[in-house]
């Protein structure tokens, strides 16, 4: 090939025409060597001998995978271990390919033992104790975390009697048994029922509470807050009524760390706010930006940089590191240091930040990767950003291996692999395609009023990163989020400059702050209007509705596909162009398909499904209609705070819901309205309606709840959406202004009717008017029905579900864990949704009604 290119090479000094044609067969030559080379068998080989590291972290993650899907007992994976090592020493470590792959084998064993020593609790552990009623108990440990304040946003809070509650890890040391007191080992989350400020980390105390078992998420969509703690080795709640059952003990004098830590905390935030905490939404998210604590950023600001896919940018990541280190590598060349000091008092400063910044999976891989790209200096060998963040993979997956399932684990390292993987091939495509083509040179002469940093490389670079980070997390966030922000590169484009100066600004008040304060506080002015312009424009753009497409639950395999075809695309070549094309083509219109495919099933489905969610002692039901319509009846709770954004917003998210047609209020009781606001918030609500005395009603949550939506009078909700029919029953008018009728008696009574079945939603009627009821329709029967009264047998009258002979009687609560449950009767199935966890009724066009529960039958 080299001669034939040389012989052209020589043929070509002759006329200009054919030195055009000789420039473009060397690109063609250069292009088709391209292609060659960089092909499978060449990565693989790159990798192999210079990121070896990648087989240990690849091995490492696909045992942790196996053990967590397949339990299998220790004793084989050491049997296997001691296998491949024998294999190896065998062998030795010459055939490169092969001991690379014994390796990675090795480390598959090495992650499996290690989930299962995780897992594995100690004879003494505190969750050996409690069983699955909650526990009585008398403890004493150490508090590990500061104690901290819950914010509480919700609408309704102000209709609460409780104050906001505070929580803490505490460490477990000992338990009060029969027997006595007796040691006792492991970590509980403890919860105490109003604000605590004279706790501290490394207080040695006492409690009386109540010891239980986390929950599994009971809804579709759900926050599974027992897994969750799982992965942290958390497994108990503690309850305290208040703080006066907290007993301070002597001793419990926090360590050297500790203390260092909670001090340099203080120090930082003191000198980054000017005081212990933030007084304003611009140093709220200062804090977030600077040192990544964002806990107190306000709801609407955490919204709008989630829906626009900016969320990453106040979450502590590399980019805090690199502004860090890389001001202090500056500061060190400025100061003369050769590249080994430069390195050592880097690696000081990553260490302070570490103390000073909050703990999480992002932080610890960017400062590991600070700490491999410093120690290269100092041993003066190349460093690899491969090995590099395989290298943080596996210290971060050796201390705490269940990190793997978690999202913002999964996030970090796929970002970063994503930009290290494609922002190289991306970039140079995308300059060859604007700034380095000649139709961009003459877009730009014909438009002299154009800003001159369209020209510039930087905006294309930093477009490149982000791009890549995104592609490479996008699948991930459609896993866990079930959405896709398809504007995030875009967006970060126009925010990044005032975000990185907002940021590098906050550092430098962090340092002017100890040597002039006055000047710290002039500085600190100007970034909190610069942090306020900030909010103002992630606000503004959350606003516009087009960052975000909400895609619902996605099978697993579309996430495969996604990522092997972009892998495809990425590193796989043939020597005929047109058949990678058509791979790539086939392979993204089969995507596609499968993102699409089922929100179409949900809009055009012949089916009528209704959901009862559990959201404890109160009432949220959706009805999915044939044709896509959506109808919500309630949404509130007694038991449970904030349901709205906890229970329904994620189901709704979960389904792929953007648009509910109609929210229909039973009635005014504070269980059935206090989470509307937020499902509004989260969800565009076409009409909401209630009876006509609803609107007049002067009691204060209704009348609060009224400020927020206009309410309809339900006689103008359409009988008819499709083939399916809604028709009110209960009350009329007349019974709604009676006072001598209880509250309850006066709930909306609705009826669906679809394909010959009926379904019957009786909120909270008790007696007098299911007797009612029965009178004004004496032929009336229902297939499904939504019992009375969350299930109450006090308020139902004895013949009520008799005479209308249902398949299915659904309870919106647990009634029968205080015996005050509907007794269950052979001629119906009956669920209850503090048991069975949300409950799924499905009726087809030919009038089958199928039934399912969340949690599981029980």
């Amino acid at each position: 090939m080299f001669v034939v290119r040389d012989s052209w090479l020589v043929a070509g000094s002759g006329p200009k025409g054919e030195g055009k044609n000789l420039d473009q067969i060397r690109r063609r030559l250069a292009e088709i060597d391209r292609q060659l080379d960089l092909s499978p068998a060449y990565y693989h080989k790159q990798i192999v001998t210079t990121a070896p590291l990648l087989f240990c972290a690849v091995g490492m993650m696909a045992g942790i995978v196996v053990q967590n899907t397949l339990p299998i007992p220790v004793w084989v994976w050491l049997i296997v271990c001691a296998a491949v090592v024998a294999a190896l020493l065998v062998r030795g470590w010459k055939q490169a390919y092969a001991s690379a792959y014994l390796v990675l084998v090795c480390f598959v064993c090495l992650g499996a033992i290690r989930l299962a020593s995780f897992n594995r609790p100690s004879q003494n552990d505190i969750r050996n104790l409690v069983g699955d009623e909650p526990t009585l108990a008398t403890v004493r440990g150490v508090i590990a975390t500061n104690p901290y304040t819950n914010s509480n946003e919700w609408r309704f809070a102000r209709f609460t009697h409780t104050d906001r509650g505070s929580s803490f890890y505490l460490e477990i040391t000992e338990a009060e048994m029969v027997t006595g007191w007796a040691k006792t080992a492991g970590l509980v989350r403890v919860r105490i029922n109003e604000p605590v400020m004279d706790l501290k980390a490394g207080d040695c105390v006492q409690m009386y509470c109540w010891l239980d078992r986390f929950g599994n998420a009971t809804n579709p969509g759900g926050f599974d807050i027992a897994k969750y703690m799982a992965h942290r080795k958390v497994f108990i709640a503690a309850s305290v009524e208040s703080r006066q059952a907290i007993e301070l003990l002597d001793g419990g004098d926090a360590g050297l760390f500790t203390r260092t830590k909670a001090g340099l905390r203080r120090i930082a935030m003191e000198a980054l706010l000017g005081g212990p905490y933030p007084d304003n939404q611009a140093e709220k998210l200062l804090l977030a930006l600077v040192l990544g604590y964002r806990a107190d950023i306000d709801r609407d600001t955490i919204k709008a940089f989630r829906q626009t896919g900016l969320l990453h940018f106040i979450c502590l990541s590399g980019m805090n590191f690199a502004m860090v280190i890389g001001f202090v590598w500056w500061v060190c060349k400025t100061a003369g240091l050769l590249k080994r000091g430069r390195a050592v008092v880097c690696m000081m400063a990553a260490v302070l930040f570490l103390l000073v910044v909050p703990e999480n999976p992002p932080a610890f891989r960017a400062a590991i990767m600070c700490f491999a790209f410093c120690g290269s200096f100092i041993f003066r060998r190349k460093s690899n950003p491969f090995n590099s963040l395989a290298l943080a993979a596996l210290v971060l997956l050796l201390i705490r291996p269940t990190g793997l399932f978690e999202a913002g684990w999964q996030l970090s390292f796929a970002a970063v692999l994503g930009i290290l993987l494609f922002c190289p091939r991306f970039y140079p495509i995308l300059r060859e395609k604007t700034i380095d083509h000649p139709w961009f040179t003459d877009f730009m002469k014909a438009r002299p009023f154009l800003p001159r940093i369209v020209e510039r490389p930087e905006p294309y670079d930093l477009f490149s990163t982000s791009f890549t980070a995104w592609l490479s997390t996008v699948g991930i966030m459609l896993y866990h989020f079930h959405t896709i922000q398809w504007l995030t590169s875009i967006w970060t484009v126009l925010v990044s400059p005032l975000i990185g100066l907002v940021s590098f600004l906050g550092y430098l008040k962090l340092i002017i702050a100890f040597a002039s304060p006055s000047i710290a506080a002039a500085l600190g002015a100007i970034i909190n209007v610069l942090a306020d312009l900030l909010i103002h424009i992630v606000k503004l753009i959350a606003g516009l509705n087009i960052s975000e497409i909400l895609i619902g639950k996605t099978s697993d395999w579309t996430i495969i596909l996604y990522y092997a075809l972009i892998v495809f695309a990425a590193f796989f070549n043939f020597r005929r162009r047109l058949i990678k094309r058509a791979v790539c083509t086939a392979g993204t219109a089969l995507l596609i398909v499968m993102v699409a495919l089922p929100g179409w099933q949900r809009a055009h489905s012949n089916n009528l499904v209704m959901t009862t969610l559990d959201v404890g002692h109160g009432q949220a039901i959706l009805a999915q209609l044939p044709g896509g319509a959506n109808i919500l009846f309630d949404a509130g709770s007694l038991s449970r705070s904030d349901i709205g954004t906890r229970v329904v917003t994620p189901f709704l998210r979960y389904s792929g819901i953007r648009k509910i047609d109609a929210v229909i209020i039973s009635h005014s009781d504070i269980d059935h309205i206090n989470g509307i606001p937020e499902v509004n918030d989260n969800c565009r609500i076409e009409s909401f309606y209630a009876i006509d005395a609803f609107s007049r009603e002067e009691n204060p949550a209704v009348v609060f709840l009224k400020k927020l939506i206009e309410v309809n009078d339900i006689n103008e909700i359409p009988t008819a959406y499709g083939p399916a029919t809604i028709r009110v029953l209960w009350p009329s008018e007349e019974i709604y202004e009676d006072d001598k009728i209880s509250d309850n008696d006066k709930s909306t009574v609705t009826m669906i009717g679809y394909a010959g079945r009926r379904i019957l939603i009786c909120s909270d009627i008790a007696k007098f008017a299911q007797g009612e009821i029965l009178h004004r329709y004496p032929d009336l029967k229902a297939d499904v029905l939504i019992a009375p009264h969350h299930g109450s047998a006090r308020t139902l009258s004895q013949d009520f579900i008799s005479k209308l002979e249902p398949n299915v009687v659904i309870c919106s609560r647990a009634a029968h864990e205080r015996g005050r449950g509907i007794d269950q009767n052979e001629n119906f199935r009956l669920y209850y949704t503090g048991r069975n966890g949300a409950v799924t009724v499905s009726v087809n066009r030919q009038g089958t009604i199928e039934k399912s529960t969340f949690a599981g039958e029980k």
